[in-house]
């Protein structure tokens, strides 16, 4: 007996130490590449903010994106997809210029005021960097695709600042309604080193706060962790974050499938959208839903941080920056969704919480995390990513929220390549 558990051991420690020596250079890479690109994305957008004229520019930068593709980009036009497909149905590979195409097209849409994210560009950078290097390490094709689910965790730790979240989505966003755990040691190695990385470089993520709020209830003399009260108001909220998460997935497919349809010369389609995005912000008379929405272009815009105080976002904020992100992407302009769907869903969040008279910060907070865990279908990670930005306190209320908008979001999602495993509600 002795014998058979210390050959288990040997196997479970020669297992560990390799995926280490493996993930550990992997992880440094990507988020080195990450910490560049956080710093270009800043400089950006602070220079957009002292040029606003550049945003004339956006129908013509959308051209220059669309050619840099058509000329460089071949199957990397596909972005997450095709790293998703990769892992599960080897093709083609994953190429080595996604990593640096992707972060040229993404700074270039934010420099001219698209509205997009960066999780996308992240990913798609971990992906590349970790086929690259999966390559060079003559790595077999199962262990190939636990390196780029590890170089998902690690772009995705790495942008965001949540380890723990990113090595869970990276597993999470698979499959819909099932986790895989054969890639929970890389992972999890890619989301701390990646993590690390960024901030050894010395970029700085983003705080968000959550003011003090009692959220306990007593009964009969004993203390409960949750006030029922609030906790209907969570659940009836989280109902409207999952609808919210569902439009946009919704929206975003079909502006793509729209401008396919009816321009029938591609390199249009991004001058099109590009000069949408100008009418509509010389109509509403701001540029509140431009670029990435977490600094304020100006004293008084609306942004994710100004959506956790009283008063910090319109009440229909969140529709035009879903309007605004759909017709970004759907023309071609590079970027992610998800730090537009953190706005969305804090902006949506300060609406719900002065209608259902709660709080503004912890319903700004909840929808922050809901709707993205809606739109990519990851409720557990985007859980453990509440708890990671926001603090532990109002673990409960994350679950809820992001497990209910979850259900509540439909069987689509952002991600196409997302395989079905179980259907919701069984």
């Amino acid at each position: 007996m002795f014998k058979n558990y210390f050959s288990k051991s040997y196997i479970v420690g020669h297992y560990i130490i390799r995926w280490i020596l493996i993930t550990v250079p992997v992880a440094v890479a990507i988020g080195s590449m990450v910490a560049l690109f956080l710093w270009l994305l800043n400089w950006a957008i602070h220079y957009r903010f002292a040029h606003t004229w550049l945003l004339y520019l956006l129908p013509l930068a959308g051209v220059v994106i669309h050619f840099l593709y058509k000329l460089y980009g071949r199957s990397a036009e596909r972005g997450n997809n095709l790293i998703i497909d990769e892992i599960y149905e080897p093709g083609a590979g994953v190429p080595r210029r996604m990593a640096p195409l992707i972060l040229i097209t993404t700074v270039i849409t934010h420099l001219f005021g698209g509205s997009a994210g960066r999780e996308g560009t992240a990913v798609q950078i971990g992906g590349s960097i970790a086929n690259m290097l999966g390559t060079w390490f003559k790595l077999q094709p199962q262990d190939k695709r636990v390196v780029l689910t590890a170089g998902i965790a690690a772009g995705f730790g790495a942008v965001f600042g949540t380890p723990l979240a990113g090595a869970v989505f990276a597993m999470e966003v698979l499959v819909i309604g099932r986790i895989q755990y054969t890639a929970l040691l890389p992972c999890l190695v890619g989301g701390l080193i990646g993590d690390a990385t960024v901030a050894a470089w010395g970029v700085q993520h983003t705080h968000y706060h959550i003011g003090n709020i009692s959220v306990g209830q007593s009964i009969y003399g004993h203390y409960l962790t949750v006030d029922f009260w609030l906790l209907l108001k969570v659940v009836l909220a989280s109902v409207c974050f999952g609808i919210a998460a569902y439009a946009f997935a919704v929206t975003a497919h079909g502006v793509k499938n729209l401008a396919n349809r009816f321009v029938k010369t591609p390199w249009l389609i991004p001058v099109y959208g590009g000069c949408i995005i100008v009418a509509l912000t010389f109509i509403l008379g701001k540029p509140d839903y431009l670029s990435l929405g977490v600094d304020p272009e100006y004293p008084g815009a609306v942004t994710i941080v100004s959506a956790f105080q009283q008063g910090g976002a319109h009440f229909f904020s969140w529709f035009w920056k879903l309007i605004y992100t759909c017709i970004t992407l759907g023309t071609g302009f590079k970027g992610g969704e998800v730090t537009p769907l953190f706005y969305i869903g804090a902006t949506l969040g300060n609406t719900l919480a002065g209608l259902l008279n709660a709080p503004v910060s912890l319903f700004a907070a909840l929808g922050f995390i809901a709707v993205f865990a809606g739109a990519t279908n990851t409720p557990l990670a985007c859980t453990l990513m509440g708890i990671e930005l926001f603090g532990s306190e109002h673990a409960l209320l994350f679950a809820v929220a992001c497990f209910i908008a979850y259900y509540c979001s439909g069987d689509t999602g952002i991600y196409s390549a997302q395989r079905k495993g179980e259907a919701k509600g069984g």
